[in-house]
Formats: C-alpha cells, sequence, structure tokens
C-alpha cells in the first residue's frame, strides 16, 4: 500500500540536505539529538522522502500526503480513549444517566489547543517535551515534570492491563493468562525495529475503535435527549463533590498530560518538519473529533442501557459494564463492549509506556527511536519492557479495587493537568526555541482560560473533600464568577497595553525599540524551514520573581490536590 501511495516527487537536490539542515541565515545545524530522527517520512499509509520541496496543488496530492503524515495525532487521541478512558465514560452513563455529556464538546478546543501546540514544538525543534524541560528550565523542574508523568503514567498502565484483564476475563480467560500474553504482544508489537511497522499496528487499533458506534445503537438510543444532553449542562442529582471527581475524571483521561510527551516525540520520530505542520494538524484535529464520538458513544451507551434498571447508579468496574449489557440488551452488546475495553486497552497501554519511554530516554541522553531496533537502543526499548513487566504483575495480585484505581488514576491526570500546560505554554512563548512560530496572542488567552478552569475544578475538589458539606453548585458559580472577573482584567490590561503609547515611540507612531524584535536566526528565513539551533547554543530564560514564586505555588497546590484526591479515592473505597 506504502508503495502505491508513495509520494516521490522531489523537485529538490538531495545534496543539498533537510530543510533541517540547508544553510539558512549562517546556520547550519538544528537541535535534533538521533540521527535516526532524520531522513524520509514513512508513515503506515505513504512516503514522503527526505528533500520533497514539490507543492500539491491538487486535492488528490494533498491527500495522498495527508495519508503519509497521518498517525501522531490520530494515535494520540485514539490512544486516550484506553481503558481507564472506556471505564469513565461507562460510568458516567451508568451513574448519571446522560447529564455529564455536555463535557465532551467542551474538551474538543482543549484537545486541539494543547495538541497543537506540541506538533509546533516537535516539528520546529527536533527535540522531545521532556528533553526541552530539561533544558530550558534546569534540572529541578525537569525532575518535576517528568517525575510527575513517571508516577501517573506507570499507573495509567497498570489500569490498562486491568482493562485486559476484565475484557478477556469476560470470555472467561484467567487473568493469569491474559495480561503476561498481551504483555509480552506489546514489547515484540513495539520492538519491531520500523516505525511503519509499528504505525500499522496503531491504526488497526485505531480502526477496531469504530466499533463503538454499532454497540451503541444496540442500546437504542433517542436523538432529543442526547441533543439536549450535549449542549444543556447539568448533573444528575446535583454538583457534589463525587460527581465533581467524575468530571475530573472525564477531563483527565479525555486530555492527559502523557498525551503532550507523546505527540511531540512521536512527530519527531515520524520525522515530521514545518513544512508539514498544517497537514499534522489535520491528523490532529481528526483524532480530536474522533476520540469525542467515541467516548460520546460510550455514555449514550451505558445510559440507555441501565437507565431504567436494577444496575443504575451501581458502577462497580468495565467488567461489571459488560455482564450488565449481557443481561439487559444481549450477549453480542456485552462481547461487543469487552472486545472495545480490550482494544482500547492495548492501545492505551503501547501510546502511555512509549510516551514515558520517550521521556525517559530525552532525559538521560539515550537513543530513542522505532526506527531502531532492540539491539541499537537497548534503553529505549528496555525501559519500555520492564514498565510493562511490573504493570502487569500489580495486576495479577488479586484483591486490588480495580475499579476504584481506574476512576481515581483518571482523576490524576485532571488535577496534573494545568501543571503540564503551563510547561507547555512557556516553551511556545519562547522564541529561542520556536523563532517565528511562538504562540499568538489569542492562543495564550485561550490556553489561559483552560489552565484556569481546570484549577477551578480541582479547587471544588479539594474544597468538598476538605469540607463534605459545602455546597458544590454554590462554589462553583462564586469560581466561575472570579474566573470570569480575571479573564476580563487580563483582557482589558492587554488591551490598555496594546493601545498605550510605548516608551520611546517616536511622533510617527513607530516605536524607536519595540517591544518584540524579531529573532535574529529567523529575521530572513521562511517560516517553513526555520528549526530550533543546537539547545546548547541556547541562553537560559531567565525568571522574574512573580514567576517563580507563581511556579513554586502551583506546585505546591498541586501536592495538595493530589495528596486530597488520594484522600477522597480511600472514602469512596471505603463508602463501597
Amino acid at each position: 500500500m506504502a508503495e502505491i501511495m508513495n509520494l516521490k516527487r522531489s523537485s529538490g537536490n538531495p545534496a543539498t540536505g533537510t530543510a533541517a539542515s540547508m544553510p539558512a541565515a549562517g546556520r547550519e545545524q538544528t537541535a535534533v539529538l538521533d540521527e535516526a530522527h532524520l531522513g524520509d517520512i514513512r508513515g503506515a499509509l505513504g512516503t514522503i522522502p527526505q528533500h520533497d520541496l514539490g507543492q500539491r496543488r491538487s486535492w488528490w496530492a494533498r491527500l495522498l500526503t495527508l495519508l503519509a503524515i497521518i498517525g501522531p495525532g490520530l494515535i494520540v487521541m485514539v490512544g486516550d480513549n484506553d481503558a481507564g478512558g472506556v471505564a469513565t465514560y461507562a460510568q458516567a452513563g451508568q451513574n448519571y444517566g446522560l447529564s455529564l455529556l455536555w463535557t465532551l464538546p467542551l474538551l474538543i478546543p482543549v484537545l486541539v489547543v494543547n495538541q497543537e501546540m506540541v506538533v509546533r514544538l516537535g516539528a520546529v525543534t527536533g527535540v522531545g517535551h521532556a528533553r526541552l524541560i530539561k533544558e530550558r528550565f534546569g534540572k529541578f523542574w525537569g525532575a518535576f515534570s517528568v517525575g510527575d508523568l513517571f508516577i501517573l503514567n506507570f499507573l495509567t498502565i497498570v489500569t490498562e492491563f486491568i482493562g485486559v484483564s476484565l475484557s478477556l476475563g469476560y470470555f472467561g480467560v484467567s487473568a493469569y493468562v491474559a495480561v503476561p500474553l498481551a504483555a509480552l504482544g506489546l514489547v515484540i508489537m513495539t520492538a519491531t525495529g520500523s516505525f511503519r511497522r509499528w504505525e500499522r499496528f496503531m491504526l488497526v487499533f485505531v480502526a477496531a475503535n469504530f466499533l463503538v458506534i454499532p454497540l451503541a445503537i444496540f442500546s437504542h438510543p433517542h436523538a432529543g435527549p442526547v441533543v439536549h444532553a450535549l449542549f444543556v449542562p447539568g448533573v444528575k442529582g446535583g454538583f457534589t463533590s463525587t460527581s465533581v471527581l467524575l468530571i475530573i475524571a472525564i477531563v483527565g483521561t479525555t486530555v492527559a498530560p502523557w498525551q503532550l510527551f507523546f505527540q511531540q516525540s512521536n512527530v519527531v520520530d515520524k520525522r515530521i518538519t514545518p513544512r508539514w505542520i498544517n497537514y499534522e494538524r489535520t491528523d490532529t484535529w481528526i483524532g480530536s473529533v474522533v476520540v469525542v464520538v467515541a467516548a460520546a458513544a460510550f455514555i449514550i451507551t451505558a445510559a440507555f442501557a441501565f437507565g431504567h434498571t436494577p444496575l443504575s447508579g451501581k458502577f462497580t468496574d468495565a467488567g461489571g459494564v459488560a455482564r450488565g449489557l449481557d443481561r439487559f440488551i444481549g450477549h453480542d452488546a456485552g462481547a461487543l463492549f469487552a472486545i472495545l475495553l480490550l482494544n482500547a486497552s492495548i492501545i492505551g497501554a503501547a501510546a502511555v509506556t512509549l510516551a514515558t519511554s520517550y521521556a525517559l530516554a530525552d532525559v538521560f541522553g539515550a537513543k530513542h527511536s522505532l526506527h531502531r531496533g532492540f539491539r541499537d537502543a537497548k534503553g529505549f526499548y528496555g525501559s519500555f519492557a520492564a514498565m510493562v513487566a511490573v504493570a502487569a504483575g500489580i495486576v495479577i495480585i488479586p484483591g486490588a479495587p480495580l475499579g476504584l484505581i481506574t476512576t481515581g488514576v483518571q482523576a490524576l491526570a485532571g488535577v496534573l493537568l494545568p501543571s503540564a500546560t503551563v510547561f507547555l505554554l512557556l516553551l511556545c512563548n519562547d522564541p529561542e526555541v520556536l523563532g517565528p512560530w511562538v504562540n499568538r496572542p489569542w492562543l495564550n488567552a485561550v490556553a489561559s482560560v483552560i489552565v484556569s478552569v481546570l484549577l477551578a475544578l480541582s479547587m471544588v475538589l479539594m474544597a468538598t473533600t476538605l469540607f463534605p458539606t459545602l455546597d458544590v453548585a454554590l462554589l462553583t458559580a462564586i469560581l466561575g464568577a472570579i474566573l470570569g472577573a480575571g479573564i476580563l482584567g487580563a483582557g482589558a490590561h492587554a488591551a490598555f497595553r496594546r493601545i498605550r503609547p510605548r516608551r520611546g515611540e517616536t511622533d510617527t507612531g513607530k516605536s524607536a525599540s519595540p517591544e518584540r524584535t524579531e529573532h535574529p536566526s529567523h529575521a530572513d528565513e521562511p517560516r517553513e524551514s526555520w528549526r530550533m539551533p543546537p539547545l546548547a547554543l541556547l541562553g537560559r530564560p531567565a525568571w522574574s520573581r512573580g514567576r517563580k514564586i507563581g511556579m513554586y505555588a502551583l506546585r505546591g497546590y498541586l501536592i495538595a490536590a493530589v495528596v486530597l484526591l488520594i484522600v477522597k479515592a480511600i472514602q469512596l473505597g471505603v463508602a463501597k
């Protein structure tokens, strides 16, 4: 198939080098750390030569190019509908009906904004997310970021094997057989030494994700209530600390921190450069729509299947959902849900574990590319195999509260997401890193609103954990009003700064010393060929005292939020 769709229409001279290495403004080097990250783009559905500079004038040529590029965005999004995601969406439908469906459309801009930023970072810098944080902000913040990621990702991998155990358990397969076989299959599938082969495996799982559509049809949904729930916010039974925990879990499972690390490193590994950014943006848009549609289908299925049954409001775990569908809809529905859970578990485990291996190799400077074989990247594949083995071993320990672990991990992802987004924003506003690709003001505004909303949600969770009798609706309204006032104030301040005459402005209105000058390394260079220089040549960004205080305050707050989340999870476990 790749040969049929091969896009070898190169009009450049191979002797001139890649866009990453072509001389521009006197610069011939980039920050790419592993030579395996340079070369032809060999995607699952096509190839683009390294020196391809040809124009795509027809829709057919653009489609073939998109097929070659597509992968990182689609895989990261569908991988986010993992075992924890399936369980969380099913819990939302079983316990709250359609009343939480409105959260999903709101997550599309969050997904697109966050992941578009890492697309630019990957394509322009050629360096993984973890390495950028370490090099630009120092070892302390690098350890903070990667440490949080490692803990969260490892727990997430555990939930993926919980999904494997529950899904194959539905068919009578023992966890002692299912989990080790799945772990072995994951390692074999990843350590093939071929990026194209790995991506083809992933796209098979992506295609299987669409089985959720016939599953939703089996539950006989009604369009009217679904449309109403999508656009009218509300919570069945009212806002409580438990429902807020589930909302945070929905956010955390749909927009998880590991996605940032995975997609940026996967874009680098696929050898996508600034020339192909718009195609990768399209890949990300497609993936964000697919993931939200699938999430909605799971909620709709559980809501209509259990709405008027004794199991309404009595979610236990994903295995219980499969058995409940078997009981109230039919064996085909239960089997299809179990297959979807298995599929979600495998693609989720593959993506999350790979994101962690990418990050660890980035920090320690090890070779890390799916283009390399096991012998050529032992540390990279070794860390992957070790995490899979340990996580699988934990799952087969008898007596673990699997459903509670799954929900808690998704909520933890939602709590830690603001921190990951703050680092992302700092990097995307660093002209040394992105040059002409830095964020536009409107994008910073949208991202700031996203971070503020996520922090407000975690504050509600903290407050209701400390004070269980607190009026959640009133607290949410107060925090919303404060958030709205803050956003309006920040907008007014930004507008005032834009219209206020700057110091040094001449009588003609032109500033003698502009507030923002063109970065010297991209002053005369086309935007699509600009790449970040080697990291060693970049100056460390200076942080103001206010920024340092804010970052340390955020760190302290997140520690407190995580502790209280654990307390809340224990409370729910004891209540059961």
